[in-house]
């Protein structure tokens, strides 16, 4: 399988080299060996560096005591990183030409969600969405100088399905100055709105034309950003750990939650990988409820290695809450993924009930481990691998069960 996603050589561009200009049309999405490009990989690195920061500042306001409002502005940050990358990755599966403006551009929206990175800390400490509103309005701008260009590269429905996009894009910028204008107490309610109505311009701009998106290429970009989150949030819990043993030499109180926070993120990683999601993106309806709820995997993804960091800080006196809270900031977001995993596509190929309940209860029982003291991310980890080897053995069951029921089969 190549790793280039480059359009097959045409009749207008028939040696296959790259020219500096080329018409934005639409790929095939029965196209073969379609895979992530070098580009869309340096573009989710990127993304990583904000996801970080706001991850970094969660921890922050965790630690001091104050979760609910760390919490929504976690959640809003979020979004704003979020809604840039999954908008440019169904754009970029349907229309990357891989010419050279259409690189420039997407290097534009890698420098925007650096922008907004350097703004988060302030947005949660002192509420000011200045940087993170440009940051945001860059990568937003540079998707709306593409839709244009598809727009005047097409004709019919697929123009008029362009422009849609590349007019509600601008409507949604126009009302995010809310965050500045209106009083802080009613920000929250407004990055409702203005989040609804972000959701609601893919389904308005596709209903006339949909756009020609790649199954397997959706699927790989999801699951390379779960893992590099997933890698993300490894990362932040070492470099936690590690300051912990070095400045107090308390590798007695950390090993359990290191070993626990281990434990839970490769069990993350199994339960997303266990089954292959591209065959199940068969239409907009399906793929973009399971685009929306990525929105979830990926937050609470990154929330399990602010958590852990919170853990740790707690485990040595550091965080100005209780160990009980301290537990939770682990084990409710590892719960919040799994069973979001398990409704956007690991329920669709479970069969039976033992094994569509594996997850859901492994999610109660890790919510259950917070009670647990300073036992509880190590026995959360203990659990959610129990869950995923479970899941495993009940699937290796049911196969062994069909291949032997085939096996009867012909001699009866």
């Amino acid at each position: 399988m190549t790793s280039s996603s480059n359009p097959a050589p045409d009749s207008a561009h028939p040696t296959g080299h790259r020219r500096p200009l080329r018409r934005l049309t639409a790929r095939s999405r029965g196209e073969e060996h379609r895979a992530a490009t070098p580009l869309e990989l340096f573009f989710d690195l990127c993304f990583v560096v904000a996801i970080a920061q706001a991850g970094v500042q969660l921890v922050h306001a965790v630690a001091e005591g104050h979760a609910g409002e760390g919490i929504l502005n976690y959640a809003m940050v979020f979004f704003a990183i979020w809604w840039a990358w999954m908008n440019f990755t169904w754009f970029a599966s349907a229309y990357d030409n891989d010419d050279v403006l259409y690189r420039v551009v997407t290097l534009v929206q890698i420098a925007g969600v650096l922008v907004l990175a350097a703004g988060v800390s302030e947005a949660f400490q002192d509420h000011d969405y200045g940087a993170v509103l440009v940051g945001y309005l860059i990568m937003r701008l540079a998707l709306v100088g593409q839709w244009l260009r598809v727009a005047r590269s097409s004709s019919g429905p697929e123009r008029a399905m362009a422009l849609r996009y590349a007019g509600g894009v601008l409507i949604c910028q126009v009302g995010w100055l809310g965050l500045v204008l209106l009083p802080e107490d009613a920000r929250g309610w407004w990055f409702l709105v203005m989040a609804i109505l972000e959701l609601c311009v893919p389904a308005y701009a596709e209903r006339i034309h949909p756009t020609s998106w790649h199954p397997h290429h959706i699927a790989e970009r999801y699951g390379l950003l779960t893992i590099i989150v997933l890698g993300e949030t490894i990362a932040a819990a070492t470099v936690a750990v590690k300051t912990g043993i070095e400045e107090n030499d308390a590798l007695g109180e950390l090993l359990p939650i290191a070993a626990g926070g281990l434990l839970i993120i490769f069990s993350a990683w199994w339960v997303y990988f266990v089954v292959p999601i591209h065959g199940h993106l068969r239409s907009n309806r399906e793929s973009f409820l399971w685009g929306y709820g990525h929105y979830v995997v990926f937050a609470s993804a990154a929330a399990i290695g602010a958590g852990l960091e919170v853990a740790v800080e707690e485990s040595l006196h550091e965080a100005h809450i209780s160990t009980l809270a301290a537990s939770a900031a682990v084990t409710l977001p590892t719960a919040l993924y799994l069973l979001t995993v398990w409704a956007l596509h690991a329920r669709y190929f479970k069969m039976g009930i033992a094994q569509q309940l594996v997850l859901p209860t492994t999610a109660l029982l890790v919510i259950c481990c917070t009670f647990l003291g300073e036992w509880a991310v190590f026995t959360a980890g203990l659990v959610s691998a129990l869950g995923v080897a479970t899941g495993e053995t009940l699937t290796a069951r049911r196969h062994a069960r069909q291949r032997a029921a085939a096996t009867r089969e012909p001699a009866a």
